[in-house]
């Protein structure tokens, strides 16, 4: 068990003064363990550690050569040289100059960290980029020339796991394993409040209006939610899952938080209720290394070190194994890594250890197209609210920030759809487009996109239920569980 640290959970701690510098504090590196250990792991080592730096992202050397031999072939591959600038001038768009001819997507690399890039975010109306690292460091930077703002002052001591921004982009925290949460003023960049939790942090998020702090904790196998403003624990629940946790998220209303581990359950927490809403068990074959919500909330995307994504519905627990999702379990060669949904739902991205960056079409399921360059495992992925750039960080130390704005016109997409036979239809209920398969017997008789199909699939079984007069949802206890994606009482 690793020593008790100087403040107890949930204690803010003001600025740290007097203390050796930065340099000499940060040299916490971490542990690197052999795969077979990981289910004997000694108390005193950080799980959250090997969860994030290791276990999550192992792939064979087979599939890893598999994967180098098979990015040669790839005519997407974006590898490190870039055409001259005299042949291919770009004079209005300088920033998106290192590209590929056969790519077709812009991208800039973003240098500036020593170590491993942990965590991205995209904030300030998309204007700028946060980072954090294993180099001890919390950065800032311009989503335009991709230069460094600011380095966050009073760092943590030890390397950052995951830095999170409020909706508003005022405020950002960041975890690291030194066992501490740091919370900042985005603008001055002055640090607000630390806590100190008596084990390691495997994630941390802010709720989006900006009143919360969920942290999934390592031994207790719990998570904390703390209040952003005075940094005072709102509720500690321990023993939440089995094993220890790996990912954690506000949904959109900032009311629950969902949290996934590596005993692969699911499970969703109420803040108001104080109670868990949902638990699915056996969500994955393996371990689940992260998961996001719609911006509806009606809907969470968990990805796994099965190489899976999968798609789930909140209210009922159901996932969706027909049809298109199917093929977002086939998606990475290797781990996946993170998901992060675009504000509007119509498409999903994916990063994992095959060090590619995976655009998939959310309404049928097929991957659109997998942005490569990386060197190492992609560990983050986000995307702007205007669904053109998507941003990325890797184990190769830096981030990239992909246009994506014209992926439809690509040579290689248009090919894609065509060979799918899929044609563009507008959903009668949300006025969103979405795509349907020309071969389908159903396609004209489909006027709603898969997610309005499912919530009325899921009004209808609500009524069902309601006609019955079981009451299944009054308390945790009565809630029903899912096993392999089947309720079971």
């Amino acid at each position: 068990m690793a020593s008790e640290p100087p403040c107890a959970p949930g204690s803010p701690e003001a600025p740290d003064k007097g203390k050796k510098t930065v340099s000499q504090q940060c040299e916490v590196q971490p542990p690197l363990v052999h795969s077979g250990d990981i289910e004997h792991l000694p108390q005193k080592l950080p799980r959250a550690a090997l969860v994030r730096g290791y276990g999550r992202f192992h792939l064979s050397i087979v599939e890893a050569r598999q994967a180098q031999l098979l990015s040669r072939l790839d005519p997407l591959e974006v590898g490190k040289r870039s055409l001259p600038s005299e042949k291919h001038p770009m004079p209005e768009e300088k920033f998106w100059g290192d590209q590929e001819s056969l790519s077709k997507i812009p991208f800039k690399i973003m240098k500036g960290h020593s170590h491993i890039v942990s965590s991205c975010n995209f904030c300030v109306d998309d204007t700028k980029l946060l980072s954090g690292s294993y180099d001890c460091t919390v950065k800032l930077w311009d989503a335009v020339d991709g230069s460094v703002i600011r380095d966050f002052e009073h760092r943590p001591n030890a390397p950052v796991l995951e830095c999170s921004v409020t909706a508003d982009s005022k405020r950002i925290i960041a975890a690291s394993y030194d066992k501490a949460v740091r919370a900042w003023d985005l603008e001055t960049g002055k640090l607000l409040w630390k806590i100190n939790h008596e084990t390691f942090i495997a994630s941390c998020k802010l709720s989006p209006d900006g009143k919360y702090v969920v942290s999934a904790l390592d031994v207790d196998r719990g998570i904390c939610i703390t209040d952003a403003e005075n940094a005072t624990t709102v509720s500690h629940i321990k023993n939440h899952h089995s094993r220890s946790l790996t990912a954690c998220c506000f949904d959109p209303d900032s009311q629950k938080v969902a949290s996934v581990s590596l005993d692969k359950s699911i499970k969703i927490w109420d803040i108001t209720s104080q109670a868990t809403l949902l638990t699915i068990t056996k969500a994955h074959s393996s371990a689940i290394s992260n998961c996001c919500f719609t911006f509806s909330g009606h809907f969470l995307c968990t990805s796994s070190w099965d190489k899976t994504l999968k798609i789930w519905n909140v209210h009922t627990g159901e996932f969706r194994n027909r049809g298109a999702c199917v093929t977002l379990m086939r998606g990475h060669e290797g781990s996946v890594s993170s998901c992060h949904f675009a504000r509007d739902t119509s498409f999903l991205v994916s990063g994992g250890l095959d060090r590619t960056v995976a655009i998939w079409d959310v309404g049928e399921g097929y991957r659109k197209l997998s942005l490569k360059g990386h060197s190492d495992w992609v560990t983050d992925v986000a995307i702007s609210n205007d669904k053109k750039r998507v941003l990325s960080s890797s184990k190769d130390r830096t981030m990239r920030l992909w246009n994506i704005e014209e992926i439809d016109q690509i040579p290689l997409v248009i090919k894609y759809k065509k060979a799918l036979g899929s044609k563009v239809k507008q959903c009668e209920v949300c006025d969103r487009p979405f795509s349907i398969y020309e071969s389908d017997i159903f396609s004209e008789t489909v006027t709603k996109c898969v997610f309005c199909r499912m919530d009325a699939k899921d009004l209808s079984a609500e009524a069902s239920s309601s006609s019955g007069g079981e009451a299944h949802w009054q308390g945790s206890a009565a809630r029903p569980q899912m096993t392999d994606g089947h309720w079971a009482c």
